[in-house]
């Protein structure tokens, strides 16, 4: 912690000169902390907001160019839009460690909870988003279960003032096309929005491009008592997917960064959701909202990364209802609710060919999951007098299986078998009754400073994967749910031309569920996380701003256990895919042109630092220092061009890296590439 200590000491030191009375914090609305949008500013706890505008910028090709930009996050890409999460936590691999993670879409999970998916972030329209809100740190006792390290919120876009619309067109290398199509407007008490966008990509490596389409499609309504917001999401993905190139450095080999060991390898992906916020005024204090929403996930893929490839096919659908009674006093505000969700999900692993008698041809796993989840929460916040705010928060969540073999229970091998790799367990039923708090308090250090502390408990009930998908003869998963501590300190200002947001954090992990050495699913490991995450952003001027967001972290295990992959005692040891410094700066100008809007150059440079690779702490991977450049211009009132280059210095690295099967594992990243889009606007 005493690194923490100095970076908060020097960060103080570096704005204490400019800090000036008449100097305030600029108000950003943040809707993700309680769902009712609120200024975000004097709020106990670390979140990040990304805007349209800076999205727009971007131009993301890939959800981990925009995540590169929130300190304490990353997303590991793999082939085409496949990623994996990192939140104030190492890469998380295991069968359910995708729990650990909330993505929401207007904050309802695009998955449900006890179904989550490694990838899940490619079923959100991220590309055309309004606003996208991250928290870091535990958001369960306003989002329940699977927010135990964080939250990625995905706003949809609010209907336009005025009738609007937008058509973009984007090439880029190895055939790459991207259309994007944008309407909005309002009339009276009503407004619609329409985003959608479909992209095709032939890859880089070989046999490896993907389709992929998206709509967000939004009615908004509001009078003097009522408001509405009714969003439908869509998003179908048909990948070729790519394995790892195998070998240690290799993806520095020219002649075989381009191999694609997988060439039958797909992945399909279909998803849809539908929400409406109904929101009633009831007196000048109180607001009554109520959500009901559907959601309906299919995936089928082959599962290359097992040599002997099954193919896995899941769904599932979703029925919930949320309610809340928002309260808005004088110096306080209060909601209190309910969430009662029903998911009806379904898992079925089959494979084409014999591999050995371990891994037989035939059906491994066909079994369906009737999940209920019910759950009551409050959230308050009150100001004691001009510099000092409380929050508190509590959450109480019951989640109930109801399991369903449809195929033979026991060993899916013949006799012959030696260890029957598949075991289905029978018929059963599971619950879980969990519980989360938080309690935070900030205060006005100045007109223009905020500190505040934080203490909050996340959790997340075993997936259902990790349940009933068992191995090596394991006849049932006695599983607790998972349940983390956080303690932080913050500190967000403004000093002249400087705005910055600096928090530091201690973070427990109890009863973590992990594969053993005997492919048991077991509860029971114990992890430590701590770190600091530092934003800057520097006006030198109007036009010419830098921008810094860095985390320094440290995830190591905590407790001697006997983990897959590992020989010995592991205690102390750094989790594998954990690197202790990642980030990203930016220098940009703001130009004049011949329109009003002007136009935007940005330099990048994003940093990686090296991590291991397995528990033993025995492999490694160097890390990589990356440089891309962005620009962008009104030409008139109609035309805009935009010119994006990535990995501007051609540099070889890996964009995910793991060793596993006694070799060295690596998705290789793209070289050099330009991107450029036009787009059109249309109206006078």
């Amino acid at each position: 912690m005493r690194y923490c200590s100095r970076l908060l000491g020097a960060v103080l030191l570096l704005v204490s000169p400019f800090a000036t009375a008449q100097d305030a914090i600029t108000e950003h609305v943040l809707v993700t902390a309680t769902r009712v949008p609120e200024d975000g500013t004097k709020l106990p706890m670390a979140w990040t907001s990304i805007s349209e505008e800076q999205l727009e910028l971007i131009g993301e090709v890939h959800i981990n160019q925009v995540m590169q930009q929130v300190p304490g996050a990353w997303i590991a890409r793999g082939n085409g839009q496949e990623s994996l999460i990192s939140l104030r936590s190492p890469v998380l691999t295991g069968a359910g460690s995708c729990g650990a993670f909330m993505v929401a879409g207007d904050g309802i999970s695009l998955r449900a909870p006890g179904f989550c998916n490694v990838n899940q972030l490619f079923d959100a329209n991220t590309e055309q988003a309004g606003r996208i809100e991250v928290i870091k740190g535990p958001a369960t006792s306003v989002y329940g279960s699977n927010a135990m390290h964080g939250l990625i919120n995905v706003l949809s876009a609010a209907p336009t003032e005025e009738a609007g619309q937008n058509l973009s067109l984007e090439a880029g290398p190895d055939d790459y096309y991207r259309a994007k199509y944008r309407y909005g407007n309002t009339w009276g008490a009503h407004g619609v929005s329409a985003r959608i966008n479909g992209t095709t990509d032939g890859g880089y490596l070989d046999d490896a491009g993907y389709d992929q389409q998206k709509a967000t499609l939004r009615y908004d309504f509001e009078d003097e008592l009522w408001r509405i917001s009714n969003v439908f999401d869509y998003a179908n993905l048909n990948q070729e997917t790519a394995g790892y190139i195998q070998g240690y450095n290799i993806y520095k080999d020219n002649s075989e960064r381009r191999n694609n060991p997988n060439p039958e390898a797909y992945r399909d992906a279909r998803s849809a959701r539908f929400h409406s916020a109904i929101s009633r005024t009831l007196d000048q204090h109180n607001t009554l909202t109520i959500t009901p929403y559907l959601r309906d996930n299919k995936m089928e893929f082959l599962q290359h990364f097992l040599p002997w490839q099954p193919v896995e096919k899941n769904d599932h659908q979703s029925l919930g209802l949320r309610a809340a009674l928002n309260t808005d006093l004088q110096d306080s505000s209060w909601a209190n609710g309910m969430e009662v969700e029903y998911t009806d999900g379904n898992l079925k692993e089959t494979q084409a060919q014999d591999f050995s008698p371990n891994q037989p041809a035939g059906i491994h796993y066909d079994y369906q999951v009737d999940a209920t989840v019910a759950a009551a929460f409050s959230q308050w916040r009150t100001t004691l007098n001009s510099d000092w705010e409380l929050s508190a928060g509590l959450r109480v969540e019951y989640t109930y299986y109801d399991y369903d073999n449809k195929t033979e229970d026991g060993s899916a091998c013949g006799p012959e078998a030696s260890a029957c790799r598949f075991y289905r367990p029978s018929d059963r039923d599971d619950d879980f009754t969990d519980w989360s708090a938080n309690g935070g308090i900030s205060y006005s250090l100045t007109a223009d400073t905020i500190a505040y502390t934080r203490l909050a408990r996340g959790f997340r009930a075993p997936q259902t994967t990790e349940l009933y998908r068992l191995q090596s003869g394991q006849e049932t998963a006695d599983l607790d749910s998972e349940e983390l501590d956080n303690i932080e300190l913050g500190l967000r200002g403004v000093g002249g031309r400087l705005e910055y947001d600096l928090s530091v954090y201690l973070m427990h992990k109890d009863n973590v569920i992990f594969q053993d050495a005997n492919r048991f699913n077991v509860s029971g490991a114990k992890t430590r996380h701590y770190g600091a995450e530092l934003s800057l952003d520097y006006r030198l001027s109007e036009q010419v701003y830098f921008r810094l967001d860095g985390t320094w972290a440290n995830h190591t295990y905590d407790s001697d256990i006997n983990l897959l992959g590992s020989d010995g005692n592991i205690n102390g040891n750094t989790i594998d895919t954990a690197p202790e410094l990642f980030g990203s700066a930016r220098a940009g100008w703001n130009f004049p042109s011949m329109t009003d809007a002007g136009g935007t150059v940005e330099l990048e440079w994003v940093y990686m630092d090296s991590y291991y690779l397995e528990p033993a702490n025995d492999h490694e991977y160097s890390g990589h220092s990356l440089f891309n450049l962005r620009a962008t211009t009104m030409v008139n009132q109609h035309w805009r061009g935009s010119l994006r280059i990535t990995n501007l210095l051609d540099k070889d690295y890996a964009e995910r890296a793991d060793f596993g099967f006694g070799e060295y594992r690596y998705f290789v990243g793209q070289p050099r590439g330009a991107y450029l889009e036009i787009s059109y606007q249309f109206g006078s």
